[in-house]
């Protein structure tokens, strides 16, 4: 299996249904009370790209990217079209917080943070736009970095200094796979074609 570094169809994407998924156990005791716990650290997303086919064009290409993927076998981009930013439809380098620095770490993470008062969620992003990323250190944004658009990781070119905040604004997609090895097509007519389920599922890293 590989990670081909390309994005399904993205006007296909952009009609699909789906968000992020959690998987959390619930027991609930003799008096009535509840105890919780969340097995995963991050929530994997699910969509469904079947919404987005509108023609016979559609679905052809979604036939040659499902063959030429082998089905579930490898994994590829998907673009959400609700969530795809750390911030407004143009990043800025101050929108996330992605690390402080100790004078000796130079290499940082992406990250994108949901919620603040209560249990912020940092969520990895790890296949970053290429060309989106901009960072800023201490709040004044500098092109001296390098990004690793497979990781996600942002290594600068000098460490910086003790407290210094280092920030990140980027676009991102989201690797995905299909969690179907087939495809249920109907040709509805001459110039028309469906598949009501196409399950895309995150892979995570």
């Amino acid at each position: 299996m590989a990670f081909h570094p390309i994005r399904f169809p993205l006007d296909i994407a952009l009609g699909a249904r789906g968000g992020p998924e959690r998987a959390t156990d619930i027991v609930t005791l003799a008096s009535g009370a509840e105890e919780r716990n969340s097995r995963w650290a991050h929530s994997r997303r699910r969509y469904n790209a079947g919404y987005g086919v509108k023609s016979r064009a559609d679905m052809q290409a979604v036939l040659a990217f499902f063959e030429e993927r082998r089905g579930r076998f490898h994994s590829f981009l998907w673009r959400d079209g609700l969530d795809f930013s750390s911030g407004g439809a143009t990043p800025d380098p101050l929108d996330q917080v992605i690390g402080t620095g100790d004078g000796v770490k130079a290499a940082f993470a992406l990250v994108k943070t949901y919620g603040a008062s209560f249990d912020p969620y940092l969520r990895p992003i790890t296949k970053p736009v290429a060309g989106s990323v901009r960072v800023a250190v201490a709040g004044v944004e500098t092109s001296a970095f390098a990004v690793d658009e497979m990781t996600g990781v942002v290594t600068l070119d000098a460490p910086p200094a003790p407290g210094a905040a280092v920030t990140a604004g980027f676009l991102f997609d989201v690797p995905v796979r299909f969690d179907i090895d087939r495809l249920d097509i109907e040709l509805t007519n001459f110039d028309a074609a469906e598949a009501p389920t196409i399950p895309l599922i995150e892979v995570l890293e």
